[in-house]
């Protein structure tokens, strides 16, 4: 019985080490699938195994796995380029901007910024079309999203096409024949503003992470600048953006109420909700977790770009949609032919990885840590806000040198900053109850409530969802309300998955769809 169950478990092996010779395993086994019965070590009679073993046949190293190891050019590819990178030095793409290929406006005076941080000078790049009126009145300030740079179209400088090419030019939706049409690089960005990249001017070093945390109203503070005081212009035809851009239109309003006309906000939120955010804080995990980001110092060194491939694999799993990837790949492989693999396999693998190795050098690794935290913390309720407006108050008299009284120094939570048991016994954990957020919500947007303002949310979103978009209309609707003001310029636009089924990026793909409600907000 011995000797046919090891003459059985022999013919079972060399069929499939004959499979594996004529290539039927292909190069990258399983190595799991051993399907062999084995006897128990107390039955086996090595004599007879030894006997009924052929002459011809050599034995099989026992350390030796039954399938071929698999093999990983995923990991293969990062590896070289590190070394690449340690061979010819660390050149990113964001490490090259200039001002040969954008405009740069610098500001001697410090800025104060809404978490006790500040700066005490700060350049923004910015690059502009069309001409200015006589009048100054003609602005539209284009607010970009988390990674897009001032390259919105092309210029003189830089003949490259634009991430809005064919939304800004004449007789376009953005019609430069009209319109004196201006794009900035944030505060904390890495295409010419003042980042985490930037020299501190009281050390000589790059900020690194020692740069202070900014938020969205930050950032269009730093804007004001630009367009009040080099451009001259004491009110904007129209505040428009995307995605965070679309936070930035809204914050520009608020913070500059009188000095704008209009606001155009497509795929934004009043507020960040815990889906976004949880989204870009494992971004910035697996950023952090690359052991080359060195805490935020990796400027002389190799950048962390495995970090960065994978959280923009991550980005990109959130600004597309389902029903796109469904039409575009389904669940077919790169290469059904070949055994399936570890590394990039299906078409959708291969899309992501292209994604993540595009961009893993264009951007800077601190930059996108601080901005997409400027995201998180986007919030235009009235105590948020109140806090900040006090923040910046304290950081200007540190920075004066003047004393701060006891009520600057001590932090008083708020009545009702508190948790209260029924909240958790139902496992909820935040302060506050849904209602209590949502009226001082209210009571922030009240401050823009009866402006012209467009709203533009798309359904296939899964980012920042339509009804965010709805949220902002209907918060604005109210509060104008309260205030017994005519809201009736107060325009709210929802593109169905029929119309755009491209995600959180329909603003750069379906250019019709979003134009066409742009350019007519835009003439009335």
């Amino acid at each position: 019985m011995i000797n046919r169950g090891i003459l059985e478990l022999k013919t079972t092996a060399k069929r499939l080490l004959d499979s594996r010779s004529l290539g039927l395993l292909g190069t990258r086994g399983i190595s799991n699938s051993r399907i062999l019965f084995s006897p128990r070590p107390t039955e086996v009679n090595t004599a007879a195994v030894s006997e009924s073993r052929s002459v011809n046949e050599t034995p099989r190293n026992p350390r030796s796995p039954l399938n071929p190891q698999m093999s990983f050019p995923c990991l293969e590819k990062l590896e070289r380029r590190s070394k690449k990178l340690i061979e010819e030095g660390p050149e990113p793409v964001y490490s090259k901007i200039s001002r040969k290929n954008v405009e740069m406006f610098h500001s001697g005076e410090p800025i104060f910024l809404d978490y006790g941080g500040f700066l005490p000078e700060f350049d923004i790049a910015y690059e502009c079309w069309g001409n200015l009126n006589e009048a100054r009145s003609n602005v539209i300030l284009i607010h970009t999203g988390l990674s897009a740079s001032s390259h919105a179209h092309s210029t003189s400088k830089n003949r490259s096409k634009g991430w809005w090419e064919d939304f800004i030019g004449p007789g376009k939706y953005l019609d430069t024949e009209k319109y004196f049409v201006v794009c900035t690089n944030v505060l904390g960005g890495c295409y010419g503003s003042t980042g985490p990249m930037s020299i501190d001017p009281s050390t000589g070093e790059k900020y690194a992470t020692t740069f202070p945390v900014v938020s969205v109203n930050d950032m269009v503070r730093a804007q004001h600048r630009l367009i009040s005081q080099y451009f001259g212009v004491s009110k904007l035809y129209c505040s428009i953006g995307a995605s965070m851009g679309g936070m930035q239109s809204l914050a520009y309003a608020y913070e500059f109420t009188d000095e704008v006309e209009k606001v155009i906000s497509i795929s934004g939120c009043a507020k960040s909700h815990p889906y976004s955010i949880a989204m870009r804080f494992c971004q910035r995990q697996v950023l952090m977790t690359d052991p080359k980001w060195n805490k935020g110092y990796y400027y002389d060194s190799v950048p962390p770009h495995s970090g960065m491939k994978l959280a923009r694999e991550i980005a990109t799993v959130t600004y597309r949609s389902g029903p796109e990837w469904e039409q575009r790949f389904g669940v077919e492989r790169a290469d059904p032919s070949s055994q399936p693999a570890l590394c990039p396999d299906f078409l959708i693998e291969t899309y992501l990885d292209h994604a993540g190795e595009k961009w893993c050098l264009e951007y800077d690794a601190n930059s996108l840590l601080y901005i997409s935290k400027a995201m998180d913390l986007f919030d235009m309720s009235k105590k948020i806000r109140s806090q900040a407006f006090n923040s910046r108050i304290q950081a200007e008299k540190r920075f004066k040198g003047e004393n701060l009284s006891v009520n600057d120094l001590v932090y008083k939570p708020m009545e009702s900053c508190k948790f209260n048991q029924p909240m958790k016994e139902n496992r909820i954990s935040r302060r506050f109850s849904p209602e209590e957020a949502k009226e001082d919500l209210v009571e922030g947007m009240s401050r823009i409530a009866g402006k012209d303002v467009l709203v533009i949310g798309v359904e296939s979103d899964i980012l920042f969802p339509a009804w965010q978009q709805k949220e902002i209309y209907e918060l604005l609707k109210e509060a104008g309300r309260r205030k017994g003001l005519d809201t009736s310029k107060l325009q709210h636009v929802e593109l169905s998955q029929e119309q755009s089924y491209y995600g959180h990026d329909t603003f750069l793909l379906a250019l019709k769809d979003i134009g066409e409600p742009v350019k007519n907000f835009l003439l009335h």
